[in-house]
């Protein structure tokens, strides 16, 4: 077993997938350049917080990743799997459930997003209420066989899944606690979506829940203020919040998080900070980086990170390699990320945006 930045990480060999991803995925529906109040027309992709970084770490990384999720068996949820086969993630622990005939039990997540343009903002409308995977409940899942039978390196969930509903959060815990007995790493992303835990408590709830689990993992990734630690932006003011949540929380190995500032909806600075084994570790600051659609760079920061840790490439590799394919994520539609390890590395390189031919 590897130690790599505090964390003991299983060797593939033992193991039959490098990441285990926990929560939903969603149809997408992209205007373009338009607006989803006067569209005519959507273009469609797969998407989910947590599905996002197994996906990049399969396409982008070549890595052996699962998802575990639920789908109404309906045209829309076959639809999503269509995507995701593209995707590559293994889908053998999705669950299939039985569809009513119009969605009175349960039915399948929309999210109507909007790129934005210039002063015009991004804009999300979610459609995702009573959905399959919301209805999870401890003991729906066999844990123990996935951790302990198939085996996995790393796990990975997080905030966004916990707000779909007052169960999703018990399963969270069941499959991290699960995933600790069975030496797998786990990692947490504290991802508010306001819209997500309006109806359920609001942000003092979303931090309680975040406490709670982020007191049982080993990666903590995204803004600690979901966790109820404010920090300003400033790249010393987010150092000094991470170094809090460490203190706070002795579990955690590795502390990590974009750090973004948003000029205009098509240009952003954009780098990373990293705290793992004692030290700050920080990817350069890209300036003026322009935007596309800004929507999963962090989950390809996540990816990015975590590829560098499974790789054994180090946590500095890590945030460089996460800042680099965060970056390129915002330069193509959807939210997944699209470029190659080769792509990345070159960045991470400092190679230019010339044309490769």
């Amino acid at each position: 077993m590897a130690k790599r930045a505090g964390l003991e990480i299983k060797p593939k060999a033992a193991c039959r997938w490098d990441l285990v991803s926990l929560g939903e995925v969603m149809l997408r529906l992209d205007p373009g350049a338009g607006r989803v109040a006067t569209a005519r027309s959507f273009q469609v992709w797969e998407g989910g917080g947590e599905y996002n970084v197994a996906r990049a770490l399969k396409r982008c990384f070549g890595l052996d990743t699962a998802i575990v999720t639920a789908l109404a068996d309906n045209p829309v949820g076959r639809l999503v799997q269509d995507l995701m086969c593209q995707g590559g993630v293994d889908q053998s622990h999705v669950r299939w459930v039985e569809y009513d005939g119009v969605g009175r039990s349960m039915r399948n997540g929309l999210n109507f997003l909007e790129r934005g343009f210039g002063l015009r903002g991004a804009l999300g409308c979610s459609d995702r209420g009573h959905t399959a995977v919301s209805q999870l409940k401890p003991g729906d899942v066999d844990w123990d066989a996935l951790f302990g039978g198939e085996g996995a390196r790393w796990f990975h969930t997080g905030g966004i899944f916990c707000g779909l509903s007052a169960t999703t959060p018990q399963v969270a815990r069941e499959a991290i606690e699960a995933a600790r007995r069975h030496g797998t790493i786990v990692s947490y992303d504290v991802n508010y979506r306001e819209s997500l835990w309006r109806a359920a408590g609001g942000m003092a709830r979303a931090q309680a829940v975040n406490r709670e689990l982020a007191a049982r993992v080993d990666v903590l990734l995204g803004g600690t203020a979901a966790l109820g630690i404010e920090a300003n932006g400033d790249s010393g003011d987010v150092r000094r919040a991470i170094g809090r949540a460490a203190k706070e929380f002795p579990n955690l190995r590795v502390v990590a998080t974009p750090l973004r500032t948003a000029g205009s909806a098509t240009v952003t600075s954009w780098g990373a900070l990293c705290y793992a084994g004692g030290t700050f570790l920080e990817a350069r600051t890209r300036e003026q980086l322009e935007v596309l659609d800004r929507v999963g760079s962090g989950d390809a920061f996540a990816a990015g990170l975590i590829y560098g840790l499974l790789a054994d490439r180090g946590a500095q590799y890590g945030v460089d390699c996460g800042a680099a394919l965060g970056a390129l994520t915002m330069t193509t539609p959807g939210d997944s990320a699209m470029a190659t390890l080769a792509e990345v590395e070159a960045l991470m390189q400092g190679d230019s945006a010339g044309m490769a031919r």
